[in-house]
């Protein structure tokens, strides 16, 4: 046997894994801006060919674009590295110089950093995007302020960085296309929003009275979805109401404000009993949200659809609740469903009671506090397949009524509604379910049967009647035709022909 290895033997090195350095993030918002500087065609060096290409493009859509490509850039922003990434990009004595004191007064830039870069930065600042680059880091800053609990210096710099962008779109639109800032100003209208829920509607109706007449499609959709949200935030459904049916939602509107404009009409026809309505727009927007992102926008989807989905008498799909990253957020909605789905009203109002606070911060108490009535007919129909004969009192104990008088009253407006099928006996203080006939025993079916094929006579007959055409119609158009051709602007009939040919025969003999 040969003996084990020595313990002192030299192992042999594995190669080292090589570190990658971590660029800061003030760099990488540099290099996003500068990417946007060549693509709007500020870079000479590009190659002339994908310039020419990408200049055909408008402006706007480049920059709508570029945006959904440095996303990720905006992730792990703070203030210090948006100030620092300014003072790079922004000239102090160009076009953008208010935005870059704006930027710096948040979090002034050392100047020994300043010192150390004055050279650099002679020939680096941007030209030709500058404005635009402007209005990406304001809203950068904004965003960052708001997730660092500052929402009031972030409402304040978006309302300064919104007029500095409005002076940048008019000062523009005399001269050449400004659309390349209408889709920064939208997302600093949304920010601000996010900073300050109280926003003012008379501002925002004035701004969407402005965007509508320079045609601004970014800034239509995303000041409409805000007022929606507005009005839903206080409980103003007619009113919302109104600006929904008063209002044209853009058609060229990016992906994402259409599905807020879709949750939004969905709450509110939701709140006004529009159930099937609402459905279908909560649906449409399921479908169209992003898969992998927005989490939270699909989870709010998700709960208001569960609960439209039960008020038509619908039970959801159990997938939908355990569906990733939403079990822990719809389990209370699970839970009502089951409710629903039994009968059972004490059940239902324990559930509902548990979980109230949470469903009043979800915005869906109101709606499913409509739900009793469902609970109630669908014990009631699982009472009735299952009992030819029951008592109130029976019925009240199942279903969590009050008494059996209180009982008596739903039974029979479940009868007038057709949800059941069955009689109440007053005096033996029962209810009598009719037994179940079958229907292939009565003429029904045969009188559904010769309905069908009545309409499909009808419609075949109408159909032939509305082919035929009056006898010998297509000589006369073929006639006009012709005469058209030669030149002949008269019609003339077969008599008038003949006469003329006997005339012309006459003639030669």
């Amino acid at each position: 046997m040969t003996a084990p290895p020595a313990s002192d033997a030299p192992m042999e090195k594995l190669p080292e894994k090589k570190k990658t350095p971590t660029v800061p993030v003030s760099q990488k918002i540099e290099q996003a801006a500068r990417k946007l500087e060549r693509l709007l065609g500020g870079d000479m060096s590009f190659e002339f060919a994908r310039k020419e290409a990408i200049l055909q493009s408008t402006p706007g859509k480049i920059v709508r674009r570029w945006l959904g490509t440095s996303s990720g850039t905006a992730a792990k922003s703070t203030p210090e590295s948006i100030a620092l990434a300014a003072s790079n990009l922004l000239d102090p004595h160009g076009p953008s110089a208010a935005g870059l004191h704006l930027l710096l007064a948040l979090v002034p830039v050392s100047m020994s950093d300043a010192e150390e870069k004055k050279e650099e930065k002679k020939n680096a600042y941007l030209r030709t995007a500058s404005r635009e680059a402007e209005g990406w880091l304001i809203s950068l800053a904004t965003r960052a302020l708001y997730r660092a609990s500052r929402a009031a210096e972030g409402e304040e710099l978006a309302t300064r960085g919104l007029s500095i962008l409005q002076s940048h779109v008019t000062a523009r639109s005399r001269l050449e296309d400004a659309s390349s800032l209408y889709p920064l100003l939208s997302r600093l209208y949304r920010y601000r929003a996010l900073c300050d829920p109280r926003c003012r509607a008379e501002e925002l109706a004035r701004a969407h009275r402005l965007a509508c007449i320079r045609r601004d499609v970014d800034c239509q959709a995303t000041i409409l979805n805000l007022m929606l949200r507005s009005l839903l935030a206080e409980n103003r459904v007619e009113r919302a109401q109104k600006l929904i049916s008063n209002s044209t939602f853009p058609e060229r509107a990016m992906n994402n404000q259409l599905c807020r404009y879709l949750y939004y009409s969905g709450r509110t026809q939701a709140l006004r009993l529009e159930y099937t309505m609402a459905f279908s727009n909560l649906s449409q927007a399921l479908r169209k949200c992003p898969t992998n992102t927005a989490l939270g926008f699909r989870i709010a989807l998700r709960r208001l659809l569960v609960v439209v989905q039960l008020l038509m008498g619908e039970i959801p799909e159990r997938a939908v609740f355990f569906e990733e990253g939403m079990r822990r957020e719809l389990r209370p909605y699970l839970e009502i469903a089951r409710g629903v789905r039994r009968g059972d009203l004490s059940a239902f109002r324990l559930r509902v009671g548990e979980w109230a606070e949470r469903l009043r911060e979800d915005g869906t108490y109101t709606l499913i506090s409509r739900l009793a009535h469902s609970v109630v007919k669908a014990g009631l129909r699982r009472l009735n397949a299952s009992y030819s004969r029951i008592s109130l009192e029976e019925v009240a104990g199942r279903l969590g009524l009050r008494d059996a008088g209180n009982a008596e009253f739903v039974v029979a407006k479940a009868i007038r509604d057709g949800v059941i099928d069955a009689t109440i006996d007053h005096e033996g203080g029962f209810v009598r379910s009719h037994d179940l006939v079958d229907i292939y025993a009565t003429v029904e079916p045969a009188e559904a049967f010769h309905r069908r094929i009545a309409y499909c006579l009808t419609t075949h007959n109408d159909a032939v009647r509305g082919m035929r055409y009056p006898p010998d119609a297509y000589k006369k158009q073929l006639e006009a035709s012709r005469g058209q051709k030669n030149g002949e602007g008269d019609e003339k009939t077969d008599e008038e022909k003949a006469q003329e040919l006997e005339d012309e025969l006459d003639e030669d003999f």
